[in-house]
């Protein structure tokens, strides 16, 4: 079989924002895999206390971007997107690191089933390789908005090891055909953090394609690296994302439902329990995530599809 069509070229996308150094480690354990053919693209968001040129030092073959201003994680993998040359597209945090033979099994998948649009590795803890933290997800129940992923913190026995359609990939490492995105186009700039990859992936489903779990190739992430496990700007954009996937994805009677749920239940509810606690930053990052949606109730962008 030519080279070329066994080892097709993989454009391998990650945005960097203050971690040159954990950038670095990621890149260094892509230099060890074993799949031959594939293109660095690492997007800097303006990073304010950190050099992002020791990237390019270390590692000239990387194509490394320098954004004037920080545009957010997901029109930073856009900018990726636009930049890249592959067949596929692995999109992939800076805050992982990889086994030598991760990168085949992910392009065998796409390969021998063009209805698969996106594959996701196993991912495990870096810090507890022995433990899962995604193995598919569950559906978003529309209402609650809440979903699961499929064998969080499950020691990993083998349990899970089939192939399997899920409802999304892990925006921490995802692997789409070009000619996916080209159909599908861009991820929706509005979200600037989080929900990004759930809404492209409903995209991607609307147009017909499936999305898979890919059992024998898995990641190690460290996990919330760059944003931090309870910081004002995961509450904001987390619950702020929360509705603009809404608006985008969920329509009639769930959406209205789903809406009195979020914004008289839960957003209340758990707002409050952090004002309890005495974490008042907290408190208003949750409600300056509602009074966004305030004042953006009529724009267009919040329904934009950009195209490559």
């Amino acid at each position: 079989m030519p080279a070329k069509k066994k080892y097709p070229l993989v454009s391998i996308i990650t945005v960097n924002y203050n971690q040159a150094e954990v950038t670095c480690a990621l890149i260094a354990s892509l230099h060890k895999i074993s799949y031959p053919n594939f293109e660095i693209i690492v997007i800097d968001n303006a990073s304010p206390d950190d050099d992002p040129t020791i990237i390019k030092r270390r590692y000239p073959n990387v194509i490394l971007v320098e954004n004037p201003i920080n545009y957010g994680f997901a029109a930073g993998n856009n900018f990726g997107l636009m930049r890249a040359r592959g067949d596929y597209v692995l999109l992939i945090n800076n805050d992982i690191e990889v086994p030598f033979d991760f990168m085949e099994p992910l392009v065998a998948k796409l390969q021998n089933n063009p209805q698969i649009g996106v594959v996701s590795p196993k991912i495990k803890f870096y810090y507890q390789p022995d433990t899962i933290q995604y193995a598919g997800y569950t559906a978003i129940n529309y209402i609650t908005m809440r979903n699961f992923a499929i064998g969080y913190r499950e020691k990993d026995t083998g349990q899970y090891n089939v192939d399997h359609e899920t409802a999304y990939a892990h925006g921490a490492a995802m692997m789409v055909p070009i000619e996916v995105v080209k159909k599908v186009g861009l991820m929706s700039y509005i979200f600037f953090l989080y929900y990004e990859e759930a809404d492209w992936c409903e995209r991607i489903k609307k147009s017909g394609y499936e999305i898979h779990f890919v059992h024998n190739s898995y990641v190690l992430h460290k996990e919330s690296v760059t944003t931090g496990k309870l910081s004002t700007l995961k509450i904001y954009y987390l619950n702020r994302n929360r509705l603009v996937f809404m608006r985008r994805n969920v329509f009639g009677k769930s959406f209205y439902l789903g809406m009195a749920y979020q914004l008289f239940v839960a957003i209340p509810k758990n707002a409050f329990l952090y004002l309890l606690k005495g974490k008042v930053q907290l408190f208003y990052a949750y409600y300056r995530a509602i009074g966004w949606h305030f004042s953006h109730i009529a724009d267009p962008e919040i329904h934009e599809n950009p195209m490559l």
